[in-house]
């Protein structure tokens, strides 16, 4: 995904347990369409696809390690495909709002742990198959390090990747500026893998 989203953590318990997921809210009941130069609804939205939720890959881990440096989601990778092997599918041409949810593993009792969740609207796209606006088009050439085989070749790489580290956007949270302090739904935290929940230790950071 790009931009990547990253945040940055404060004011948690140093020797406490997180866990730290995005998630992907579809956030109104239109379509979209791009006509003439604006999106506009064009149609009822589809259904959200199950679980649009993505596990940060050091999760669990201290709070001490959250807080320590700026927390990315470099790694999510979105499709539009039921068969999407690990990414989280997104309705193509449907409004969305990255959330971040911080996990508080309290005691083994799912059913005690904290959740927090931090949304931010500013964030919120459209998810689409191909780009609909030329502008956004030649945003991504220049910038989306995925995106390089279209720069110019002459290009320093040095002055490339200066450029694409620029771009990255940075959000902070806080659990006092949390939106909601209730455990999502069963179903939403706990279909990928009670691992995730019943760790003691941290996974390894190693990249």
């Amino acid at each position: 995904m790009f931009p990547v989203v990253k945040v940055t953590a404060s004011g948690l318990d140093p020797t406490a347990m997180y866990n730290v997921m995005l998630e992907f809210c579809q956030v109104d009941s239109h379509r979209w369409k791009y006509v003439n130069g604006e999106w506009v609804a064009g149609g009822k939205a589809e259904a959200p696809p199950p679980n649009p939720i993505y596990y940060h890959p050091e999760s669990p881990n201290f709070g001490q390690h959250w807080m320590k440096e700026p927390i990315s989601f470099a790694k999510v990778k979105l499709t539009n495909k039921t068969n999407g092997n690990g990414q989280i599918m997104l309705n193509s041409l449907h409004k969305y709002e990255p959330r971040v949810h911080l996990v508080h593993l309290v005691s083994d009792q799912r059913d005690q742990q904290k959740v927090y969740s931090f949304p931010f609207p500013e964030t919120q796209f459209i998810a689409v198959t191909a780009y609909q606006n030329e502008e956004v088009t030649s945003l991504k050439i220049k910038y989306n390090p995925f995106a390089k085989a279209f720069l110019d070749a002459k290009e320093r790489p040095d002055s490339v990747y200066a450029r694409e580290n620029s771009t990255y956007g940075w959000l902070n949270f806080h659990p006092s500026y949390a939106t909601a302090q209730s455990p999502l739904p069963t179903a939403e935290r706990f279909q990928h893998t009670t691992l995730r929940t019943n760790r003691v230790t941290p996974y390894s950071t190693q990249r």
